[in-house]
Parts: C-alpha cells; structure tokens; sequence
C-alpha cells in the first residue's frame, strides 16, 4: 500500500468525478487534503465526507482560470501548512467541435482552465518544492493529449499542451527533486458522463458505444484514476516523472 502519511496534498477541481476521488483515496492513504474547487456546495459536501471517515480535509475556493485566485489560494493554503507535497492539478474543461465548428471563445475557454489553470497553480506551488527539494506535481490529462479524438480540437489542443508543460517541469526541475507527471485517462464514468448518458433515447446503447472505443469494453471508474494519482504522489514513485501514464482500457494500444 502507498503511504502517504505526514503528507499535504492540494487537488483542483476536487468537488466531483475523478479530482473528488482522488481527494478521497489520498486521505485514506494517510495525506492531509486540500479541497480546491469553484462550487462550494459540492468542495464542502467532499470535505465533509473526508472528515466524516476520520481523514484530515479542508475547502479552499479556487477558480483556476483565475491568476489571482491561484495566488490567493496558494497564500491561504501555505499560510496555513508552510508547504505541499503533492499539487494534483485536475480541474478542466471540454467542448466538441472540429477545427471548423470550434469558436475561438471556445478555445479561450478550454486554454484559460486545462492550460493557464495548469500553469498558474504551478507557477504557485512549484517554488516552495523547489525550496523543500521534495514534490510531486500530477497533471490530469487525457489521451486526448496522446491521440487526435473525434470532434474534440480544442479539447485535445489543451491536453496535447498539458503532456508538453508535464514533460517540460520534469526536464526542467529534476535536479531540485521535484519530480511533475502526467494522468491520461480514457472514457471514465464520472457523475457528470453518467448524466450525459441518462439523457440518451438509450442509454445503456449510448454507454456501450462509448466503452466499445476502449479494448476492454467499459468505462474507467474515477477511483481507478485516484488509485495512479496516489501511487505518483508517494515515495514508491520516486524514480517517475516526466511520464504521462495512460489509463485508457487499451484505446490506444492500437494506434
């Protein structure tokens, strides 16, 4: 089992789906926890979940997009702790559209959340590590970052970015020990895909046409996601960075 005891870790977006998940298998693994997420009601409901099971979590409002709520966010946390170990930057976005149908506002979007919001809690937390040489940074991503996907351009556009900021940071900061990998998931059966599913003519059609894209035939679940994010945040994982990890059910093994 990873230990993550005695660690602090802040995760983005962590009010549901994947980033809520990791929040909680982090706290079962020992860490103190930072709920960073723009819906209150939903960031305060998982942090009370976490402490209700004896784990150690707390609220901390955050848009990512927001350069200035990063940095007020980091001063609130730090402020408190001193330091974190681990910077799970998961919060993002998408749209669907080609090259054609994508409106530059769209893209502005998707780039202000998936690509700034990556660089600005960075550009937040990564000095402290730096200090401490000692850090893991986890960048949720996507194998939208790997492969092209269907009507999916700015979506990929910022994941492809994310692998290429992930790989950057590793290069760049490995001799101070601070050590920045990135998550690539496939299709995974998060609250908000599970909803889109429902309101499917047929859903459980819809569903097994989504999951036929992957080898195995069905979805990821978020605490298969947590379950990569925990072990890229403990020690065992000290000889890992610069590596996008995909959990795709095979999607890409094909290609």
């Amino acid at each position: 089992m990873f230990d993550l005891k005695d660690k602090t870790a802040i995760i983005t977006g962590a009010g549901s789906g994947i980033g809520a998940a990791i929040a909680i298998a982090m706290a079962q693994h020992g860490a103190r926890v930072y709920i960073a997420e723009r819906d209150e009601k939903t960031g305060t409901a998982i942090a009370l979940k976490i402490s209700g099971a004896r784990g150690d979590a707390t609220f901390v409002p955050l848009d990512v997009s927001d350069e200035a709520g990063c940095r007020a966010c980091a001063k609130l946390v730090l402020d408190e702790h001193g330091y974190v170990d681990i910077l799970v930057n998961n919060a993002g976005i998408g749209t669907i559209g080609n090259v054609l149908s994508t409106k530059e506002e769209d893209l502005d979007r998707l780039w202000r959340v998936n690509v700034k919001g990556v660089m600005y809690m960075t550009q937040c937390f990564l000095p402290v590590m730096v200090e401490r040489k000692s850090g893991s940074i986890v960048n949720i991503a996507s194998i939208g970052g790997i492969v092209g996907v269907k009507d999916r351009f700015a979506y990929c556009a910022t994941k492809f970015a994310v692998v290429g900021m992930t790989k950057c940071v590793a290069i760049d900061f490995a001799d101070s020990k601070v050590r920045c990998n990135a998550i690539c998931p496939g299709r995974v059966e998060t609250p908000w895909v599970s909803q889109r599913i429902s309101e499917y003519p047929d859903p459980k059609k819809a569903y097994d046409e989504m999951a036929a894209t992957q080898a195995l035939k069905r979805m990821g679940t978020p605490e298969e996601v947590a379950a990569a994010a925990v072990y890229l945040g403990s020690d065992e994982a000290a000889f890992v960075t610069g590596s996008a990890l995909i959990l795709d059910g095979g999607w890409t093994a094909g290609k």
